[in-house]
């Protein structure tokens, strides 16, 4: 059964008072209740049997499913008409000349039957309607022959054209869903695969070239693609200069609102690229590029994106030296009602980490008593990696607090839970930390030793510092700052910019 109180969760207050009139528009009678039932829910009530006593004064259940029914029904034809008013203006604009083009076509008056399917034609290509392309040319060449100043042979070529372009897409799309499914395995089930060797064998497999002319929707999906690579091996550097190339040539076309949501999928691809490689900046350049593009079509797609806007820009405001802003953002959008689960539970988790950098460590520790859900809990809605980062601050948060029992319960968890998983993917280097961690916490004068030294810079300082992560790099800030007896985060930013 689908779930009546998220169709209502994702609505804005715009379309909740849309959908209001809608109602009231529908309703022919003066007691229909479907208006108050609506307000009960999107104001979070989902208790039934309040509902009832409400709306009825008794408990009436069958009434009430009912009604429950008709506003759902009533909730998809709303849906559907406004994605026909907001998104596919052009999209109805075509078909419209392909239906009027086949009546004057059936009446012989094909110069004006080609000037409309002419006008459809141009539409459709300004937006890669690959399928309603196909449309137009199978109509032209169908009726070709009567009609002279039609060119056969071009109408040809152009839709063996279009197919290729169609047939990329289609095949760019199981390419993406593979390679999804690939990811799942990997930071929700735990499972190891050699990523690397999937992603070549499949575009191989594929025949996919990455030089095409491509529609925003392709180009997101093949840069999706680069950017599940980069997530798996953290090598976010290897595919910066492809991804702002090739959504700088795109941006030389016409664009358009058809495939906004898109554009703006591939906007947050490169403001995480950036961020990730340490050029905050120009991070930030993006993120306000793809704030424009969410305020786009009366703000359509604003709600969807504003916690992974939210959450890059805290990111590049922190490690940009305005942590309070960073901070201060995060509150504000976590306290707000979302459906994005794994959005909010990485900002619960970011801003653990800046009070953390702060030596807010009441602070951090009262985000981290959010977390009261089992690691499969978490593993499941975000992933491993985020599981192993949750479980790595609480251990260096309970060091830093002094609470020996917590810290020796949760050492001995992770190390039983995750060690294996850790050394078949070859992040060793956490399992180094962890006991370097745990070697300073027996004894915090180890440091002051020159032996402990080495051992910290041997076992953990292993790439450029211009290719390690910026995540590796927060957590080895950590140990450094102790080595140095110097705040941690003005280590972590000096490790960063250096």
């Amino acid at each position: 059964m689908i779930d009546i109180n998220s169709i209502i969760n994702a609505l804005n207050s715009k379309d909740r008072y849309d959908f209001t009139v809608y109602l009231e528009r529908k309703n022919k009678r003066t007691d229909t209740k479907n208006i108050q039932l609506f307000k009960l829910l999107a104001e979070g009530e989902t208790d039934s049997n309040i509902i009832c006593k409400k709306l009825y004064n008794s408990d009436n259940k069958n009434a009430y499913h009912a009604l429950r029914k008709r506003l759902f029904d009533s909730l998809i034809d709303f849906t559907a008409n406004k994605s026909l008013e907001d998104e596919n203006s052009i999209d109805i604009q075509i078909i419209k000349n392909i239906l009027a083009s086949r009546t004057f076509l059936l009446q012989k008056n094909f110069s004006t039957a080609y000037k409309l399917l002419d006008k459809a034609e141009y539409l459709a290509d300004q937006d890669s309607l690959f399928p309603i392309l196909n449309e137009i040319y199978h109509t032209k060449i169908q009726y070709a022959p009567d009609y002279p100043k039609a060119n056969l042979e071009d109408l040809i070529r152009k839709q063996n054209e279009n197919r290729k372009k169609h047939h990329l897409e289609d095949q760019l799309n199981t390419v993406y869903s593979k390679l999804k499914s690939v990811l799942n395995l990997i930071s929700y089930e735990r499972k190891i695969v050699n990523f690397e060797t999937i992603l070549e064998q499949t575009l191989k497999d594929s025949d996919i070239k990455l030089n095409e002319s491509l529609s925003f929707k392709s180009l997101y999906q093949i840069l999706a693609i680069a950017n599940i690579s980069a997530f798996i091996t953290t090598r976010y550097f290897e595919i910066e200069d492809f991804v702002l190339k090739s959504y700088a040539i795109l941006k030389k076309k016409k664009e358009t609102n058809k495939q906004l949501y898109y554009q703006i999928q591939i906007v947050y691809i490169i403001a995480n690229t950036l961020f990730r490689n340490k050029k905050f900046e120009e991070s930030l350049k993006y993120i306000n590029e793809m704030h424009q593009l969410m305020m786009l079509k009366n703000n359509t797609y604003y709600k969807t994106f504003i916690l992974k806007l939210t959450l890059v820009k805290a990111l590049n405001l922190n490690y940009n030296n305005t942590p309070k802003d960073a901070i201060n953002i995060t509150i504000n959008a976590i306290t707000k009602k979302h459906n994005d689960i794994e959005a909010l539970l990485d900002l619960n988790l970011s801003l653990l980490m800046f009070y953390f950098q702060q030596n807010e460590f009441n602070n951090a520790k009262s985000i981290l008593s959010k977390f009261y859900h089992t690691d499969n809990w978490y593993i499941e809605k975000a992933g491993i990696d985020w599981v192993i980062k949750k479980n790595l601050s609480e251990l260096l948060l309970y060091i830093e607090l002094g609470d020996e029992n917590l810290f020796y319960s949760r050492l001995k968890s992770f190390r039983r839970l995750y060690t294996k998983h850790l050394r078949d993917i070859s992040q060793t280097n956490i399992i180094n930390l962890i006991n370097l961690a745990e070697a300073y916490y027996k004894n915090p004068q180890i440091v002051s030793t020159k032996r402990f030294k080495n051992k910290v810079e041997e076992t953990l300082i292993r790439k450029e510092d211009s290719e390690e992560d910026i995540f590796v790099i927060s957590f080895y800030a950590w140990l450094k700052s102790k080595l140095e007896n110097k705040p941690l985060y003005e280590t972590t930013l000096k490790l960063v910019k250096k």
